[in-house]
């Protein structure tokens, strides 16, 4: 058994220096200590894909981050573990708890997961071994998790059992506070003919700065957008749908940049908790356009159930600062112009016709291409 505080300052020592994820009673102590101490952040994600993205994010920012969660949440965990930080060679350090170990009484919702969780980490190609256990132990952990990150770019994994880390000091609730405000409407619809996406993508490339950085959402957003213009400052997203978002918090959270996400109605759907756990650590130089036809395009055109919900108010009840509803190309431009000389987070709605470019390519440039370059572009 190990203290909390020798775990976190070791960590450090190793480079270690974010922190989020989704709680476990297995990790308390160590969550807890995190939040306590002053040269960490801890980010409390909605689930476990949604953390794996904001670590990612964090990483893209020039961070070593780690991911702590229960290894039931590794199902949530396995599309960005998987769709993201693999062909990105995105690296990050899992700590994953291992409640219905073989042999452990525990509740039969742990049965299945605790028998395979090993097996399911080997299955995904992450190396992993047993959370230290004493003091002596921590430092070679480490060396060899950061060790493979570096080598490879690719996660490694803890597995933690009860009773691995000793009861804390401190409680997270001494350091909890809640802050909510409403958001501010700006509604510059047209009711006209709504318009295609690569319209809309191409005003956002004539309004913003050189040195904004965007996220791009899986499928014919991101294959348009570099179609339009391939920048450094670009990262299109392949798999991980619903990720963007996240992504995009675990990046403004740790650049000073400003940061465009373009996420679609049908992935902002998959991943609506990522509105909340934006709203709660409201980076101000965040803003979040929600490209919205309908359909999930990029498999067909199947109708998604964004017609029959209210995307700004949703926002607005998690905490966004201003919140842009338009369905045209001058609104769109009068809007981000706007949103860009305000305080985020801030969501733009634009609601345009299904649809995309012909003969609509990919990006030449390999994923992992992509991660170290837009990297290099967020560190400059």
């Amino acid at each position: 058994m190990i203290k909390p505080d020798d775990f976190i300052h070791q960590a450090g020592d190793h480079g270690f220096d974010f922190y989020c994820g989704v709680p476990c009673s297995f990790l308390t102590p160590l969550i807890d200590q995190v939040i306590a101490d002053d040269e960490t952040d801890y980010i409390a994600a909605s689930s476990e894909g949604e953390a794996v993205a904001i670590a990612s994010g964090a990483w893209l920012a020039g961070k070593t981050p780690v991911m702590m969660c229960q290894n039931s949440g590794l199902g949530n965990a396995v599309n960005p573990l998987t769709s993201l930080n693999a062909p990105f060679c995105i690296p990050v350090l899992l700590i994953v708890t291992w409640r219905g170990k073989p042999g452990m009484t525990d509740e039969p919702q742990h049965q299945l997961m605790g028998e395979i969780t090993p097996d399911l980490l080997a299955l995904m190609k992450i190396p992993c071994e047993p959370f230290p256990k004493d003091a002596g132990q921590i430092a070679g952990a480490l060396f060899r998790a950061r060790d493979h990150m570096d080598q490879t770019g690719l996660p490694y994994a803890l597995i933690m059992e009860k009773g691995d880390v000793e009861k804390g000091t401190v409680s997270a609730e001494d350091f909890m506070s809640a802050q909510t405000q409403s958001g501010t409407l700006h509604d510059f619809t047209n009711k006209d003919d709504l318009p295609k996406r690569r319209d809309i993508l191409a005003s956002l490339l004539t309004v913003t700065r050189k040195d904004t950085a965007v996220i791009a959402t899986t499928g014919k957003c991101g294959r348009e957008l570099f179609t339009l213009d391939d920048r450094a400052g670009h990262l299109y997203q392949v798999g991980s749908m619903g990720a963007a978002s996240a992504m995009g918090l675990g990046v403004a959270l740790n650049v000073k940049k400003p940061v465009v996400v373009l996420d679609g109605d049908g992935a902002a759907l998959m991943k609506l908790g990522n509105l909340a756990t934006i709203g709660r650590y409201a980076p101000v130089n965040l803003l979040h356009v929600l490209i919205d036809n309908g359909t999930y395009d990029s498999t067909g055109g199947q109708a998604s159930v964004a017609p029959y919900i209210d995307f700004p108010k949703i926002a607005d009840a998690c905490n966004y600062r201003h919140i842009y509803r338009t369905d045209d190309v001058p609104g769109f431009q009068q809007a981000m112009t706007d949103a860009m000389n305000r305080d985020g987070p801030q969501l733009l709605h634009i609601l345009i016709e299904p649809g995309s470019m012909k003969s609509l390519g990919r990006p030449t440039i390999k994923p992992d291409q992509v991660a170290v370059r837009f990297r290099k572009f967020l560190m400059t």
